[in-house]
């Protein structure tokens, strides 16, 4: 399946990236477009072990979610299409110099297959897809991601961007209601 496929890409690239020199990978606005590769590799940094170790647990999380949800190759592709665009609201922030971890891009897994169940889901799976649409909405406005830059560090011991989070999200629902328009069913 493509959607697993995609969670393991983006583990075993942080792992990699784990050993590379975040200088040359992390998210810097002011580098964005000369150096375009920050859309992508920005998502493959993490700043301390216990970062990379509980984003590769939520990407496990996204991964298994996907693969309940039975989501299709076209709602995988939309996913990895809204990568680079998780980046995007970045520069609402300019004094966030640098940017790293996966939560935008993961956030924006949550918000592609959320949309799949809530849009084509058979049965119970609409329901969970609503129940996850509102978890998901609650959680963004919780952290305020209007405000602050970052929020101090967590007892992942790494500043949160919210703004990540958010943009991952309408990301992921955007990229996902296009993949879903283009490839509905011919009405008969």
């Amino acid at each position: 399946m493509l959607w697993l496929l995609l969670a393991a890409a983006l583990a075993a690239a942080s792992v990699l990236a784990w050993w590379g020199d975040t200088v040359w990978l992390d998210w810097q606005p002011q580098r964005a477009w000369p150096e375009a590769w920050r859309w992508w590799t920005a998502a493959l940094v993490h700043w301390t072990p216990m970062h990379l170790g509980a984003n590769l647990l939520a990407t496990a999380l996204v991964a298994a979610y996907g693969w309940a949800a039975r989501v299709p190759p076209a709602v995988a592709l939309a996913w990895l299409a809204s990568w680079p665009f998780t980046h995007l609201a970045l520069w609402a922030k300019p004094e966030l110099l640098h940017y790293g971890g996966l939560s935008g891009v993961l956030h924006a897994g949550v918000a592609a297959a959320t949309l799949w169940l809530v849009l084509r889901g058979q049965g119970g799976q609409r329901s969970i897809g609503w129940l996850m649409l509102v978890g998901q909405s609650v959680k963004l406005l919780v952290e305020q991601p209007w405000g602050a830059a970052i929020h101090p560090p967590t007892e992942l011991d790494v500043a949160v961007a919210p703004l990540a989070h958010a943009s991952g999200s309408i990301a992921g629902a955007l990229c996902t209601a296009l993949a879903l328009w283009l490839t509905r069913a011919p009405r008969a």
